[in-house]
């Protein structure tokens, strides 16, 4: 099912294209939260913390495979909406072949490189070993990890937002009785969890192509599948390139942070995983807001409807406040529940509690960070979200570390390191919006 985006009411366009994503990417925050809820009650802290020190290097890889997607995705959402049919099917098939070459040799290498890695990250000693093996399985499905976004990234560029929505709940559902299996049953520790998230990823990459088999026409291309257009692939690897730094960029940041709250022993470590995991349900829906008007706003530029283009960001903003509205009150206010859901360690639930607290109320300006992003990324200029990032990131780090180990402020002094970086990055990125727009209306 694909859906034109470039005609019809904005708001419930963008409003029903948000929904399934913002499910979709919960009920995979679910499975992962599952991981550490079922690592922390049947294992014990010491493979939490394990699980928390792996999960920023686990989206790195992820994300810089997703962010190659997302490139992908606003060239083929331009070449939809302008009716390019002959092109699109050109872009997909190259998009699947270059990426599958890409996945399997960046999979290898990671997994050649993980104790390094963890290393990087000043992972300590008594969680290296079990950090180790759990994260080289993780690796090990990067290629169902391609698969899957090429799939979801391909239906999002044509309007469907639904149909990966289906494939992840029954992927989330097989991985939480993976894990249940696995960890509670075979006793296989935190590798049981690794080992069902990858078989769940592979069965939803299987549902997927049967699904476009079945029922998306313009995605069957039979012998079309083998076609590699060369200087199509070129664009799509600068697009795709600047889109899966601009991913990385976030990640190495959160990377440099982790390594930061590992030098502040096992409980803060603990805390920090399990914060992780409930700001990435409250952060989520912000991103997939942008998300949503990145693929509205590409089918219009395609279609070279510029007054859409503007009502869409618009609107987008708007949706983007209300929810960091509401998010913040929630996050404040059941701070302490929130945590007790995933541990029963009062030192790590006080530590949670405080930071949770303090990074809700500031949910306001991530909200308009990824509405402008996504605006960028709609109109092609990704160049404008890696620079960004690059200053958010930086800044954030910078300030991260003289206000973790010369003041008093503890854990945190984290949250308010995320304040002033993404201060930085409203800073760099209004002025450039302000450019972008009045160039539109010459």
């Amino acid at each position: 099912m694909t859906n034109d985006m470039t005609e019809g009411a904005i708001a419930p366009l963008l409003v029903k294209f948000t929904i399934p994503l913002v499910l979709g990417n919960l009920f995979q925050l679910c499975y992962n939260a599952a991981d550490s809820m079922i690592v922390g009650g049947f294992v014990g802290e010491e493979a939490l913390a394990a699980v928390g020190t792996c999960s920023p290097l686990m989206a790195l890889a992820i994300l810089f495979i997703s962010g190659m997607c997302m490139g992908a995705g606003v060239l083929m959402g331009m070449h939809y909406g302008a009716k390019d049919y002959e092109t699109l099917e050109r872009q997909i098939s190259s998009t699947m072949i270059g990426g599958l070459c890409f996945s399997v040799l960046f999979a290898l290498v990671c997994i050649l490189f993980t104790p390094q890695l963890l290393w990087l990250i000043r992972t300590q000693e008594e969680v290296l070993p079990t950090a180790t093996a759990y994260l080289r399985i993780i690796f090990a499905g990067l290629v169902f990890t391609f698969i899957y976004n090429f799939y979801a990234g391909t239906l999002r560029a044509l309007g469907d937002s639904r149909s990966p929505l289906y494939f992840l709940i029954i992927s989330a559902v097989l991985n939480i009785a993976g894990d249940l299996f696995f960890v509670v049953v075979l006793k296989w520790g935190s590798n049981g969890c690794a080992v069902s998230t990858v078989i769940s990823e592979a069965l939803c990459c299987l549902l997927c192509g049967l699904y476009i088999k079945g029922r998306v026409e313009i995605l069957c291309l039979g012998r079309k599948w083998m076609i590699f257009d060369w200087k199509l692939f070129q664009k799509t690897v600068r697009y795709g390139w600047v889109s899966a730094m601009q991913q990385a960029t976030v990640q190495l940041g959160k990377i440099a942070i982790q390594a930061i709250v590992n030098t502040m022993g096992v409980p803060a470590m603990a805390a920090f995983a399990v914060v992780n995991r409930i700001d990435d349900f409250a952060y989520t829906p912000e991103q997939n807001i942008g998300h949503a008007m990145t693929a509205l706003i590409a089918q219009n530029k395609g279609a070279g409807k510029k007054e859409r283009i503007r009502e869409g960001f618009r609107c987008g903003l708007a949706i983007e406040t209300v929810y960091a509205v509401v998010i913040c009150l929630v996050c404040f206010a059941f701070a302490r529940p929130l945590m007790a859901l995933f541990v029963d360690d009062t030192e790590v639930i006080g530590l949670g509690t405080a930071y949770l607290r303090v990074i809700a109320a500031m949910y306001l300006l991530p909200a308009y960070t990824n509405g402008i992003q996504g605006y960028f990324r709609g109109v092609g200029d990704l160049k404008v979200t890696l620079v960004s990032s690059l200053v958010n990131m930086g800044v954030r780090v910078a300030s991260a570390i003289p206000l973790v180990f010369l003041t008093n402020l503890g854990i945190v002094a984290l949250p308010v390191s995320y304040l002033i970086g993404w201060a930085a990055m409203l800073l760099a990125e209004v002025p450039l919006l302000v450019r972008q727009r009045r160039t539109e209306y010459r």
